[in-house]
């Protein structure tokens, strides 16, 4: 592949070439750089002419990058992302400030670290604008490879092995079943199935815990174990446990405080190996954090150490 010289680089071509590799349809693509479609298709056009070379096929009515049209996309993929990352460090550096941020926090960071996190940076910095995103670690991979979100911090086990990705360890939040005053289940050890006959309230939970209950329980290979109820909002979770006899699955930090005030209590499960979650920030590879994003990833970390020690 070779780039005639009488051509320039540009970086829109790149940009409507990845816009048409996500959308494999030239009017969508066009809609999605706000370009008329036929302005969008010579510009493809040019950068073919330009490349000598063919980037998508058209036949059968399905479009579909050729294995050079592959190959560009990647790297416009990375040059587009620098590009955007330059553009952003040089003007955060031009202002001097801090700007705006957004994060990511999993069920049990928004319940346990947030809460602690929040009111100092306001406490800090009074005039931060800060947006913050609270769902599930795969809801908030999305955001962040969309770029909608600076980095995030969830329980980091069921991540893929990605080199885009930078994980900050925080270490592990341990955790256990909890059940309201009163429930049949408190005072000796229970079993695992007699537990789960209550029916189990948690977060997503990752894969191979589920995959360890599941195996506990003796559920048939490649099923999972039924949970009464799965939700990634926390205070959910707490006001079914403290008004129902439904199980709940949560770190020990997020239910100190109804566990010391009497309203719930921590069953002893035989059998069950030691629970927890593995607590991380997460980022994108190369990126540079706003001023912001630094003192925020800083304070999360001094809170989860004081939180887990």
């Amino acid at each position: 592949m070779q780039w005639k010289h009488d051509k320039m680089m540009d970086l829109k071509h790149l940009a409507h070439l990845v816009a048409l590799a996500d959308e494999r349809h030239f009017a969508r693509a066009a809609e999605r750089v706000h370009l008329s479609q036929p302005a969008f298709s010579r510009s493809i056009q040019a950068l073919e002419r330009a490349l000598g070379q063919r980037l998508f096929d058209r036949d059968a009515g399905e479009l579909r990058p050729t294995p050079a049209g592959v190959f560009l996309i990647e790297r416009a993929r990375r040059l587009l992302f620098d590009a955007r990352c330059l553009q952003r460090d040089a003007e955060l550096y031009a202002q001097s400030n801090f700007g705006d941020a957004a994060l990511g926090a999993g069920p049990f960071p928004a319940a346990t670290l947030m809460p602690r996190v929040l009111p100092e940076l306001r406490r800090r910095y009074p005039n931060l604008r800060l947006r913050v995103e609270v769902g599930n670690w795969a809801q908030l991979l999305e955001q962040l490879r969309a770029e909608r979100i600076e980095f995030f911090v969830a329980d980091t086990r069921s991540l893929p092995q990605d080199a885009t990705l930078d994980v900050q360890r925080l270490g592990q939040q341990p955790a256990a079943f909890y059940v309201r005053s009163g429930h049949p289940l408190v005072g000796p050890p229970c079993t695992l199935a007699e537990m789960w006959a209550f029916g189990v309230a948690t977060t997503k939970l990752p894969v191979a815990v589920k995959a360890a209950l599941g195996a506990l329980l003796q559920v048939p290979p490649g099923q999972e174990p039924g949970f009464a109820l799965e939700c990634d909002d926390v205070q959910q979770l707490r006001a079914v446990a403290l008004s129902t006899d439904t199980v709940l699955g949560a770190t020990h930090v997020a239910m100190q405080a109804d566990v010391e005030a009497g309203l719930l209590v921590a069953l002893t499960v035989t059998g069950l190996p030691p629970l927890y979650a593995e607590m991380g920030v997460v980022s994108l590879r190369n990126r540079s954090p706003s001023p912001l994003a630094r003192h925020a990833i800083q304070l999360i970390s001094e809170v989860a150490e004081a939180v887990n020690g």
